[in-house]
């Protein structure tokens, strides 16, 4: 007979029948743990739990508490409590009972520990690491994954998949346990990292169930973010973007607007990613990897922005500006984070490439074209027969530069106008920056020929 859940209580286990053959278990459904062993003479109130040191399961504990023929379901939920409120303590209920059963030293000092069966999270999750490394994953992916697994369920480490697979309520319970924590999005992302390990793991460990544990959860409802920014609002943006002090952390926003590119992958440009001569900025390692690499046509606005930041760049950071676009004093030696004040700049980040796309509409960009500017995949069978390069210097360029022109339209006479506006976008402070900086291409292309 398959395991029963209901809430124990005397009535039911009065009219449980005797198993055919063996045994069977009625699980309590109020407290975890508690449950009752149905035999062919005798009923037993049991519980289990898992005994941890040092943060580790050492061991499953399974202790009888008594028979229902001499306890009533009432003192025998009591003692249940106070058995697993032991062993989260670390303590076993009967370890003084144990001790005095005990007839040799070896008894005493070697309590038994069950033995792992099967593949375990921790092995899994090195597989699936490199399985990601050899599809040429992005490190920011991986790094993603890594932090889902190596500290979202630190705890389930060292426990066997397979203890996973039997037990899916034990995996909707998690999942419950990091929404309230964490929120209702990481609670998601982290048991699609979970389902995809498991499903690689399967692939080689057939003992494991097929149906993944994942399957189990009821998933939290998902909004997409809705904080893109319109035209109307963009004059504002810039106003407070002027006054930034960091005139390199300045640029980065307004290039991250007028690209539409990830964050992620702008702190990390080089200077040797520009390329003047056919006005691109190439991206060798976006979100999935190398594999979707791609160039970002640049408009004039585009080009202006980079010379700017490069100008900054080897003024206050001179020694790492001759690697990275926008130099910072960090261990990389680039912008490693990009976020500011809500009160400061209220928008940036992920922010500013949804106000790309939303402008992209008001500028005449089709939606094939927003997807192959934002290296976004194209759906349906034609995706395959696009060659992005070909159009990458005449058309897409054209719909890059009609997005900073609408971007830049939208400021109106401000230019002009705003103080710190045209201290920072000034006509001629732009002119002389773009001299600058393609003659110091001239020099550095001199150089290396």
């Amino acid at each position: 007979m398959a395991e029963l859940r209901f809430q124990i209580n005397d009535k039911a286990i009065e009219r449980l029948p005797p198993p055919e053959n063996g045994r069977y278990i009625v699980r309590d459904i109020e407290l975890k743990g508690f449950f009752l062993v149905v035999g062919a003479r005798k009923k037993t109130f049991t519980i289990q739990g898992d005994l941890r040191e040092e943060g580790k399961r050492a061991a499953t504990i399974r202790v009888a508490i008594g028979d229902t023929s001499e306890m009533s379901t009432r003192a025998a939920r009591a003692v249940a409590k106070e058995y697993l409120a032991q062993i989260s303590r670390g303590q076993h209920p009967k370890g003084e009972e144990r001790i005095a059963k005990a007839t040799t030293a070896a008894a005493l000092a070697a309590p038994e520990v069950p033995k792992i069966v099967g593949i375990t999270l921790r092995a899994a999750w090195e597989r699936y690491k490199i399985s990601m490394a050899r599809k040429n994953r992005s490190e920011r992916t991986i790094e993603s994954y890594r932090d889902h697994i190596e500290r979202i369920f630190a705890e389930w480490l060292d426990t066997p998949l397979i203890e996973l697979g039997n037990d899916p309520a034990k995996v909707a319970a998690k999942h419950d346990a990091i929404t309230k924590e964490n929120g209702p999005y990481i609670a998601n992302g982290s048991m699609r990292t979970l389902r995809a390990v498991y499903n690689h793991a399967r692939k080689t460990n057939r003992e494991l169930p097929a149906d993944n544990p994942v399957g189990s959860i009821d998933w939290n409802g998902e909004k997409r973010r809705d904080t893109g920014m319109g035209l109307a609002d963009l004059k504002g943006w810039f106003f407070e973007l002027a006054v930034i002090d960091n005139p390199i952390r300045r640029e980065f926003h307004l290039f991250t607007l007028l690209s539409g590119c990830r964050p992620a992958a702008l702190k990390e440009a080089k200077v040797s990613h520009i390329d003047l001569r056919r006005r691109v900025l190439h991206v060798p390692k976006p979100k999935g990897g190398a594999d979707r690499a791609f160039d970002i046509p640049l408009s004039r606005q585009m080009v202006i922005c980079l010379m700017r930041a490069m100008r900054f760049g080897r003024l206050m950071h001179p020694f790492e500006a001759q690697e990275w676009i926008f130099p910072a004093e960090s261990a990389d030696g680039h912008l490693a984070e990009q976020k500011e004040d809500r009160e400061t700049l209220s928008k940036w980040g992920n922010d500013l490439r949804q106000t790309f796309r939303t402008i992209a509409t008001p500028a005449g960009v089709s939606e094939l074209d927003a997807r192959m500017l934002m290296n976004h995949s194209i759906p349906g069978v034609n995706a395959g027969y696009i060659t992005r390069h070909k159009l990458l210097e005449d058309h897409l360029r054209a719909q890059q530069q009609a997005v900073s022109s609408t971007i830049f339209n939208a400021l109106g006479e401000a230019v002009t106008k705003h103080e710190k506006l045209v201290v920072w976008l000034g006509l001629g402070a732009t002119r002389r920056a773009i001299r600058h900086a393609e003659d110091s291409f001239k020099r550095r292309e001199v150089m290396a020929s």
